[in-house]
């Protein structure tokens, strides 16, 4: 590890786009040269001004998606009620009935209202019109026999085969519909209840619930909060992906930056991560990929194997503000930075030595390397949309863990979906809020002629 000053820089294009490379580095020792990023983040087709709310979400969930649904929902309830007795009350499931199926479960992220079947009380969150569509007693009939995938195979034994169908098709579709840009980032998206409802929950009741069996971890487009990638990482089990196997956490993160990234390979994008992620073995794994990476370290959460002990320790006497110390080893760089306290960056995709600022609103301006801007710019945009994801998030909380995951992408599915419209021209006809548009989606998946949202 040298000093990073001694990194030779050539200008480059700036192309005036959140986070691009703005210029052409060779580091001595590599010869590593960077590229400017001439794509545009967006939807890969048009669509039109006309299109629906359903238009948008079927892009990602398509009706022969849904028609394996009632497929698969109708031989278990054929092999439920051949082993269990026969239930006289049950009528095959249809594609509309299907939709709106879907349609009642989603009304949950626009209401907060955890209880799905609050929709036929004649409480607060009780809705009349959505009420008549379909009677009280044949949603929790389809509920109770709901599948995406109702019988194992024998070859089967990863323990989401219920819902690994549906997430294929769902990536497939986030794949072929959105360009994302260069800049991305990996984190755990805030998938936990509504705070609001949480707050005013009783003891009692917060002991009963159930906690989460899994971790949802995405590759989120940070210029647009598009997520590209999901992956699913059950907690329990002694297969290859379970804790058992792996309980030295970097290793479970480094896993799991891994998968999100294995469709990423070659196309120069930059990739931000947390300190559990940030890692040199892994960075340079990725960097032979042609995937760069900018991430804070931690001494306490990141495999730190092969870094410089002397970056990773705090001076006795601390920096003036702004301060930092670089040290490269090829196209890598650690940077130590000071601002109230020492910040860690490890990254080869921005210029060592390449000025940038923070801007506080009391402090003014504190200097610092261009990766700790970009890296702060960032991951505060990605809170944002964590607080927007957070809120629209399906609230109904079924006890089976495939159902939890199921919903949990539907959600997923339903904000990509708002974030298409917002890009399309179908945004500038009539413009919908997220919540807004949610209540229409509802609406036209329950098949109701009034699809105007409720202001």
């Amino acid at each position: 590890w040298a000093d990073g000053r001694t990194a030779q820089l050539i200008p480059g294009k700036t192309l005036g786009h959140g986070g691009v490379l703005s210029w052409l580095g060779i580091c001595p020792p590599s010869g590593l040269c960077y590229s400017a990023w001439p794509a545009c983040p967006g939807p890969t087709r048009k669509m039109p001004p006309s299109a629906s709310a359903v238009d948008f979400f079927q892009l990602f969930v398509p009706d022969n998606v849904l028609k394996n649904m009632v497929v698969q929902t109708n031989l278990y309830a054929k092999k439920f009620q051949e082993r269990f007795g026969s239930d006289g009350a049950w009528v095959d499931v249809t594609l509309p009935e299907m939709k709106a199926f879907l349609g009642y479960v989603i009304s949950t992220s626009t209401s907060h209202c955890e209880s799905v079947l609050s929709i036929w009380s004649g409480g607060f969150y009780s809705n009349r019109s959505l009420a008549l569509v379909m009677s009280q007693a044949r949603f929790e009939k389809i509920l109770k026999y709901f599948h995406v995938v109702a019988f194992r195979s024998s070859q089967t034994t990863h323990g989401l085969y219920k819902v690994q169908p549906f997430l294929d098709s769902l990536q497939s579709g986030f794949d072929s519909a959105f360009r994302p840009s260069q800049t991305q980032v990996l984190h755990e998206p805030l998938i936990d209840e509504d705070p609001v409802f949480i707050a005013t929950c009783t003891e009692r009741e917060l002991r009963k619930r159930k906690k989460r069996k899994f971790s949802l971890w995405v590759r989120q487009c940070s210029s647009t909060g598009f997520i590209i990638q999901i992956y699913v990482h059950l907690k329990e089990g002694g297969g290859p992906d379970g804790l058992d196997a792996l309980k030295n956490k970097p290793q479970l993160h480094s896993m799991v930056a891994r998968s999100l990234c294995r469709n990423a390979a070659g196309k120069n994008y930059i990739i931000f991560t947390g300190p559990s992620i940030t890692s040199l073995t892994l960075f340079e794994e990725f960097e032979k990929q042609g995937i760069y990476c900018c991430g804070l370290l931690s001494s306490r959460k990141s495999d730190c194997t092969g870094l410089p002990p002397s970056m990773l320790s705090s001076p006795a006497t601390p920096p003036a503000r702004g301060q930092h110390s670089i040290r490269m080893k090829g196209s890598m760089s650690l940077i130590c930075w000071y601002n109230k306290g020492h910040f860690r960056f490890l990254t080869n995709a921005y210029s060592p030595v390449q000025q940038g600022a923070i801007i506080k609103r009391r402090s003014g301006e504190i200097p610092c390397p261009l990766a700790v801007e970009a890296f702060a710019a960032h991951l505060s945009y990605i809170c944002k949309y964590d607080d927007k994801y957070s809120k629209y998030f399906i609230s109904h909380k079924p006890n089976k863990t495939w159902q939890q995951v199921f919903w949990f992408a539907v959600s997923i599915a339903v904000n990509n979906a708002y974030i298409l419209y917002k890009m399309s021209d179908a945004y500038h006809v009539k413009r919908y809020s997220r919540a807004q548009f949610g209540e229409r989606l509802v609406q036209e998946l329950l098949g109701l002629e009034d699809t105007s949202p409720s202001l």
